[in-house]
């Protein structure tokens, strides 16, 4: 019987520098980034055009928006760039002045 070679973590006891909860819990907190919107249920959405996403890989915390559930349906269905133009947003700007401001920002800037 073939086995599996063991398992091996890449990250090496550090953490993830991707991912931070805290901030898309932040995230969270706010309105709907659509001009207008009165929705309260609302996503942290991950924008991936011109991030460190790529194939298979989700971008970073650090790029996120927060957006209803219509409006991150819509997001996805649309495309980023339609999406962009329909509502008058710049997502990534958007996302880098939540990551900006964010209280968790430190962990993007190497801090603890």
């Amino acid at each position: 019987m073939m086995r599996l070679p063991n398992r091996r973590h890449s990250n090496s006891g550090r953490r993830d520098q991707r991912r931070c909860p805290g901030h898309c819990a932040w995230v969270r907190g706010h309105s709907c980034s659509v001009p207008g919107c009165e929705e309260r249920t609302i996503e942290c959405a991950h924008v991936r055009s011109e991030t460190d996403g790529g194939i298979g890989l989700k971008p970073s915390d650090r790029y996120t928006i927060s957006l209803c559930r219509l409006h991150h349906a819509e997001q996805h269905r649309i495309g980023e760039r339609q999406f962009e133009k329909r509502y008058g947003l710049d997502l990534v700007a958007l996302a880098l002045r939540f990551a900006e401001r964010s209280p968790h920002r430190r962990k993007w800037q190497g801090g603890p």
